[in-house]
């Protein structure tokens, strides 16, 4: 009998992710990967997976699955997402063990955008370019998951063992910091300081390829077509109407609007899992500061490992078990 995890009702956003396709961005492949990379991996060290293992990365609502497997361990992160199995509720940020047929629900949650469901022993899935990463536009890696979709198991029952949790991280409130360019001189240093000193609100308009920011205008001063060079997650541009758009993890290899600046990648993450509606400001620093800081990113995500502890057995048995 086929282990598996199968799509009942999911959610309009679902889709497989992992860490990308690295190395392609000069052939014109998007990168893709998760939206919130240390939440992807925080899932994957609460089932006992490797860090980079594919998860299911949905926006703003998983929808409901079904359990086709003896029993399979899942942990769900990215936010306090609301998490439920035949009704019952469940943590997130922490591992749980369901049994064949459960009903697993995924609902939305207030502080975040992109949640992740990691399954122990992972899926079944064969890699496009190195990753099994889906990038929607193009298709490659696959497409959004429907209902009645089946997704295998490479493992019909977890290894035996405790429970897991962590504790949900504390994202810094503090302003999106920026590094400016490469077309900043598109743009007086009076329309630069309006930028930063303006308050920027998250739009419903966004997706893996991108989140429009609403607030005045940005003018530019010297035009607004640039010969098309090379773009990654976390540019900036601004379009011809003066409306920036922030690129994310599916977003085209090269554009031909001015970049004002790029999202540091330590920030990217927390900026991304801004929920529509939300206000945010911006700060520039230097090139040294965001190395720095990048490096500060990395060890926090390769200490993750640290936060993850075991919860003791007799907490950790089914509910279905429990007296």
């Amino acid at each position: 009998m086929i282990s598996a995890l199968r799509a009942t009702a999911p959610g309009p956003y679902v889709t497989i992710q992992d860490v990308g396709r690295r190395g392609w961005r000069r052939f014109g492949v998007s990168t893709s990967g998760a939206m919130d990379y240390p939440a992807l991996v925080s899932a994957n060290l609460l089932v006992g997976n490797p860090a980079d293992t594919p998860c299911l990365e949905f926006g703003q609502i998983g929808g409901a699955w079904e359990v086709a497997a003896e029993s399979c361990r899942i942990a769900v992160t990215g936010g306090k997402f609301t998490v439920s199995a035949d009704g019952r509720p469940l943590a997130s940020w922490r591992s749980h063990t369901l049994r064949r047929g459960q009903r697993l629900v995924l609902q939305n949650a207030r502080d975040a955008v992109w949640g992740y469901l990691a399954v122990a022993g992972g899926f079944d899935l064969e890699q496009q370019l190195g990753s099994c990463a889906v990038h929607v536009r193009s298709g490659l890696g696959g497409r959004r998951l429907a209902e009645g979709d089946v997704l295998s198991l490479r493992a019909d029952r977890p290894e035996d063992g405790p429970e897991r949790v962590m504790d949900a991280p504390s994202r810094d409130t503090g302003p999106i910091r920026i590094l400016l360019g490469p077309q900043d001189d598109y743009f007086t240093p009076e329309t630069i300081a309006d930028f930063l000193s303006a308050a920027w609100r998250v739009s419903h308009r966004s997706d893996r390829m991108g989140t429009w920011i609403e607030g005045p205008p940005v003018r530019h001063a010297n035009g607004y077509n640039v010969v098309s060079d090379g773009l990654v997650p976390g540019c900036i541009q601004v379009l011809g109407s003066g409306q920036p758009v922030v690129l994310a993890m599916d977003c085209q290899t090269i554009g031909g609007y001015p970049k004002l600046a790029t999202i540091i990648t330590a920030d990217l993450p927390r900026f991304t899992q801004t929920p529509p509606g939300r206000s945010i400001h911006f700060t520039a620093v230097d090139i040294d500061a965001a190395q720095a800081l990048y490096r500060l990113h990395s060890a926090s995500i390769d200490a993750l490992s640290d936060c993850v502890a075991e919860i003791a057995a007799a907490v950790t048995r089914p509910f279905w078990l429990r007296g």
